[in-house]
């Protein structure tokens, strides 16, 4: 069932949800493959797991630390139903659902404070230093060195190829060719956040400089939107890819990429002015709702088709750091700066 932003009902009460206390600052979140537990990565080396269903009685014990320090980077595991997380102690670890913990790669020295996946394929991305990881069946390799930290990195909709961002622009690999030069898409300047669009024609990026860039790939043409009051470091793209939502302003914000796109266009805002600014954005898995959450620790779903918004989680002063949808998009994660972590039941 989805949700009805129109319906009194689901803006006067807020859905059903549980939240767990972790005593620590929350990195990242995601969904098992099977949609039944909820992974969080925590300031503290741990990686707490919670039952999805916010019913079930049954609550995961917190667990020993799995990292050195903090875990900076999580994701569903793309070949099992486990999870890979990445630390500051260098270490890209996969996480089975018995507890096991099987090392992938240690890089000394360097952050792994980014990873990426693709399901079809099995394969994961880990950013480490100017490098970007990709294992794959068992073997892992190594792309770059880039010109700067890789600051974010995400597959192709085929997974054929990895995008990197860093200072300077993009650089794209491809993954099963070796011998094949990387794509360079040039921009000066600080990229901190990107995102392949789902239909895998664009790649866009957050900038240093407050604003979004975006490159056509077909074409290698680029465009730039302006005028966003912060740095914008969470991006995400619409199932059918129409839009591009992005965070850093008090009200949901898409970029429409239908037709010619969106040069000479202004974004679409909609629903609710929210408390403070947009933190973390995070389009619906199938269908047309993305939520949102802000810097003050309001988490809001939002409805691009009737421009409506609903309050799932009022602010409490603690800034939102990660959301995650279950496969079916029937249920939502998130964690905040202070340890709290919520899961949100959307079934009404």
């Amino acid at each position: 069932m989805k949700p009805d932003l129109a319906n009194p009902a689901w803006r006067s009460t807020l859905p059903p949800s549980r939240t767990v206390s972790a005593d620590a600052p929350v990195a990242a979140c995601a969904f098992s493959r099977a949609d039944d537990t909820v992974a969080f990565a925590l300031g503290d080396g741990r990686v707490r797991l919670v039952p999805a269903d916010p019913s079930a009685a049954e609550i995961a014990a917190p667990g020993e630390p799995v990292h050195e320090g903090v875990v900076l980077a999580l994701a569903a595991d793309p070949a099992g139903d486990g999870f890979v997380s990445g630390g500051d102690d260098g270490r890209l670890l996969r996480l089975a659902p018995d507890g096991t913990v099987t090392e992938l790669a240690t890089q000394k020295g360097r952050w792994i404070d980014h990873i990426a996946t693709h399901r079809a394929s099995g394969a994961l991305a880990a950013a480490a230093g100017k490098m970007a990881l990709v294992a794959k069946a068992g073997e892992l390799r190594e792309f770059g060195p880039h010109q700067s930290t890789v600051a974010d990195l995400d597959f192709s909709k085929d997974g054929s190829r990895i995008a990197c961002a860093h200072y300077g622009g993009v650089t794209v690999w491809s993954i099963g060719n070796a011998t094949l030069p990387p794509r360079r898409f040039a921009w000066a300047g600080s990229h901190v956040a990107l995102k392949w669009s789902t239909d895998g024609k664009f790649i866009a990026t957050g900038t240093q400089e407050n604003d979004i860039h975006v490159w056509r790939m077909a074409q290698a043409t680029d465009m730039r939107m302006q005028g966003y009051p912060a740095k914008v470091k969470s991006l995400s793209w619409s199932a059918d890819a129409r839009w591009l939502y992005t965070s850093s302003q008090p009200m949901f914000t898409a970029w429409p990429f239908a037709g010619k796109g969106p040069e000479g266009k202004p974004p679409l805002q909609f629903g609710e002015e929210g408390a403070g600014l947009i933190t973390v954005v995070a389009a619906h898995p199938t269908a047309e709702f993305v939520a949102g959450g802000y810097d003050s620790g309001e988490l809001q779903l939002g409805d691009v088709r009737t421009k409506r918004s609903v309050v799932l989680k009022m602010a409490d002063g603690a800034a939102i750091t990660c959301l995650a949808w279950s496969a079916d998009g029937l249920r939502l994660a998130t964690g905040n700066e202070r340890g709290d972590l919520l899961v949100v039941d959307l079934k009404r």
